[in-house]
């Protein structure tokens, strides 16, 4: 058997008659540039997200990038964030001509570590990112309450989280805004890239969108340095189709995970520490990681097996080269460390089968038996 990490295809299928119907559309009215379709989508996004406004573009990283300069974050501040997750976190914050500030992560949820957060501000400090990883909310409570005690913007990462909650608090409405991907692989994705920030925050909302058109208002009248980061209208029609299922896709993949959970925990639970859900957390499971012992002769054996993983993230942003003028050092932020030396995930998307869920079950105890 052949188990992949992502099967994106059972879905279309199953929506193609939707997609197509929207893209003919689109191209028959001929307008192609934050039209109805991406009004619309903004429009269920920010109601989803318990928000005034939400502001397409052109993919997840511009999300973050975008709104970092929308709340006035520049050269010579500095972005408090975790080395704990994709490039485009702390690559975001470069782009914007700031510096980020790495901490280490709670190990349990793989989250931000709020208790290491206020030791890392400065007079220079202007926001911070939590990244809600694998699709769990960070400790948003602590955080808000620190960022509110040194007046500071709390730029939310949630391009793997979205349909998350915490304690009953949405994405984005805690905070300063929240960005999303739709890049395809997203538990909620377009047919290449797409990003949106969500907020109540008008003044930051309105300078996302003047930013997002080159920086432009009134057309050719440009007073901010922006550029060219919109929403693509047919993007907009795919994610409008499959908006209405997330809910349904975010049930299957908590389903799967309780599933994954259950049976490892029976079996390997000295080997393998399963995901924990924090109390007061709604986990949307956009990857499945588990912590291992002998993780990389794992992969190995799962792949002779025809069981596709993969590590996210292997090496730590503050460990990576293009960060080195920061002069952080192994040793530096030891949960992350140890993390990226044990993290692994499974495959995960709503369509997968039980028997498929078997499979990769009986191979993961056959490595460790």
């Amino acid at each position: 058997m052949k188990v992949q990490m992502l099967d994106l295809s059972e879905q279309y299928y199953r929506i193609k008659d939707e997609v197509l119907f929207k893209l003919d559309e689109v191209m028959s009215s001929s307008q192609f540039i934050l039209g109805s379709h991406v009004k619309q989508l903004e429009k269920d996004i920010a109601k989803m997200s318990k928000t005034e406004h939400g502001i397409g573009v052109g993919n997840g990283s511009d999300a973050i990038h975008i709104a970092l300069q929308a709340a006035g974050v520049e050269e010579g501040d500095e972005v408090i964030t975790t080395s704990f997750t994709f490039f485009a976190t702390a690559g975001s914050i470069a782009r914007a001509n700031a510096t980020p500030v790495f901490v280490d992560i709670d190990p349990v949820t793989y989250n931000i570590d709020p208790s290491k957060i206020e030791a890392a501000i400065t007079e220079k400090t202007k926001a911070i990112i939590p990244v809600h990883l694998y699709g769990q909310m960070a400790d948003m409570d602590a955080i808000m309450e620190i960022a509110k005690k040194h007046n500071l913007h709390v730029i939310e990462d949630a391009a793997q989280a979205i349909g998350s909650t915490y304690k009953g608090k949405q994405v984005g409405e805690m905070s300063s805004g929240a960005t999303y991907s739709f890049f395809p692989t997203k538990n909620l994705g377009a047919y290449g890239d797409a990003g949106m920030i969500v907020t109540n925050d008008d003044h930051l909302a309105e300078q996302a969108r003047v930013i997002r058109v080159h920086g432009s208002k009134p057309k050719y009248h440009h007073h901010v340095l922006g550029y060219n980061s919109r929403l693509d209208e047919l993007q907009a029609a795919i994610l409008n189709v499959k908006l209405p299922h997330l809910s349904t896709w975010t049930e299957n993949r908590r389903n799967h995970a309780t599933y994954y959970t259950e049976k490892l925990n029976e079996a390997v639970s000295e080997y393998v520490v399963t995901p924990v859900e924090a109390e007061g957390n709604h986990h949307v499971f956009h990857q499945y990681t588990l912590r291992v012992q002998k993780r990389d002769e794992l992969q190995a054996f799962l792949k002779e097996q025809g069981i596709a993983t993969m590590i996210y993230y292997p090496i730590p942003l503050h460990l990576q080269p293009v960060f080195k003028e920061l002069e952080y050092k192994e040793g530096d932020l030891p949960e992350t460390e140890k993390a990226a030396k044990e993290a692994l995930s499974l495959p995960m998307f709503p369509e997968l089968k039980q028997e498929q869920q078997d499979y990769v079950i009986e191979k993961i105890v056959e490595f460790y038996s």
